[in-house]
């Protein structure tokens, strides 16, 4: 005799992962000890550590150091198979899952964790010149648009294409975005103008744009403010209140105001990827899948979302909980240990949320850090940032590696990673605008971009 989904009666129950992010990986590695397996499906086969994602894009660090193979993470895991692949579509009636390229994979249990992608607000026409920030192709893309654009304002002899050449804008106010703009600016004056000898501080503009009314919405006014400032002693320009109504090869439009620029960073928003209206069930208006206190799809108890993928409003609350690195693990956790009961026959438990708190880095010590009614800002919240980015990295390795670049890094004021993988034509700046600009040549078609 047979199960509905094909595996003889008796057989351990297969439990499907959709992500090795944050969430897909958390509950693969709680499953370790139960009586099941478990399928994890990705389309990198590589988990990503994505906060640090902007220091590779600025050559802080190597792709190495912040992304590890998902097959080494679970080697020594023997209830776990991965494979690379996209889940297009479920069926969560028939309990299967259908992969690019025809493969169907049924399931017991289902964990969805595929994550966001890039949300440019259907203004695909923009998508040439402006990079995202969502996976590793994102990051040496744009690092490779800031090395070329360095090298076309060495060779350039009109000041006013030099002066669009070095100008970065930066749009999006949330934590990737302050970080980002931080970045590009300490890279830009502190690194890259010591290389370069045509180039000096003064000509090096970083534009960051944010259509609230501040920086880090999400943070305590206080704290923002602190940020903000920062921002303005790094070099940073910003712009609050300024909706974007236009990106070109040659700049960024702000309603009446015209900001020429060279890159373009998309750190705006993202949206939940595709997969969540592939399901046959009712999504939010972002996109998203809504959960059951038990991150269970309803009428689908078999089935879970978590992490940026779901939604899920807590008791007694009205907006669901933020896109977060943590927020996907404390659920990929507790789901993993519902399963557990389900195998047990005992009666699962409600999600609860901890929030651990914030933080976003500004620049090299500078961050700001906010726990419950607990606020702290400058050196000793930039080192707290520096220990919790290092604890969550995985592998000992990577830890080591990246606290050693950071701490170079700290000392010597230098960044290694700033290497070009392959010859390339550097654009002549002295040609107009519209055709000399390394930021017109269009981004790699990625999935991770809208």
């Amino acid at each position: 005799m047979q199960q509905k989904n094909g595996e003889p009666l008796g057989a351990p129950k297969h439990v499907l992962i959709v992500g090795g992010g944050f969430g897909g990986l958390r509950a693969a590695r709680d499953l370790a000890g139960a009586p099941v397996r478990i399928t994890l499906l990705d389309r990198c086969n590589h988990h990503l550590f994505q906060p640090l994602l902007y220091q590779v894009a600025t050559a802080g660090l190597t792709a190495e150091e912040i992304a590890s193979p998902i097959r080494s993470v679970l080697r020594k895991q023997r209830n776990v198979r991965v494979l690379l692949g996209e889940v297009t579509q479920v069926d969560l009636e028939a309990r299967v899952a259908h992969l690019a390229g025809g493969q169907v994979i049924g399931y017991d249990y289902l964990i969805v964790a595929a994550g966001t992608e890039t949300n440019i607000y259907g203004h695909n026409d923009w998508q040439p010149y402006m990079v995202g920030l969502k996976d590793l192709e994102d990051a040496f893309e744009l690092r490779r648009r800031i090395l070329l654009t360095f090298e076309a304002a060495e060779r350039c002899n009109n000041p006013e294409e030099r002066r669009r050449l070095l100008t970065f804008c930066v749009i999006g106010g949330g934590p990737t975005g302050v970080e980002m703009a931080g970045a590009i600016s300490e890279l830009s004056r502190s690194i890259l103008q010591r290389d370069f000898r045509a180039i000096s501080g003064d000509m090096l503009r970083v534009v960051l744009v944010e259509m609230g009314p501040r920086v880090l919405a999400a943070f305590d006014p206080r704290l923002s403010a602190q940020a903000q400032k920062d921002l303005a002693q790094l070099g940073v320009e910003v712009h609050t209140k300024g909706a974007v109504t236009k990106i070109s090869a040659d700049g960024v439009q702000l309603g009446d105001t015209y900001i020429p620029c060279s890159v373009v960073c998309w750190a705006a928003g993202v949206k939940p990827q595709s997969l969540a209206k592939n399901m046959g069930i009712a999504v939010t208006r972002r996109g998203n899948i809504p959960v059951t206190s038990d991150c269970s799809i309803e009428g689908h108890p078999e089935a879970f979302a978590v992490g940026d993928i779901a939604s899920f409003i807590p008791a007694g609350q009205s907006l669901p909980l933020p896109g977060q690195a943590p927020v996907a693990m404390q659920q990929a956790g507790s789901v993993a240990a519902n399963i557990k009961r389900d195998l047990k026959q005992k009666k699962r438990k409600p999600f609860a949320y901890f929030d651990k708190g914030s933080m976003a880095t500004i620049g090299t010590s500078r961050a700001v850090l906010q726990y419950g009614k607990f606020r702290m800002s400058g050196l000793l919240a930039w080192l707290a940032w520096i220990f919790v980015h290092v604890y969550y990295i995985i592998g000992f390795r990577n830890r080591t590696l990246v606290m050693f670049n950071w701490f170079w890094a700290y000392l010597t004021k230098r960044r290694g990673a700033r290497l070009l993988a392959q010859a390339v034509a550097v654009p002549e700046p002295s040609l107009p605008a519209a055709a000399s600009s390394p930021a017109q040549q269009p981004a790699p078609a990625t999935e991770g971009v809208a």
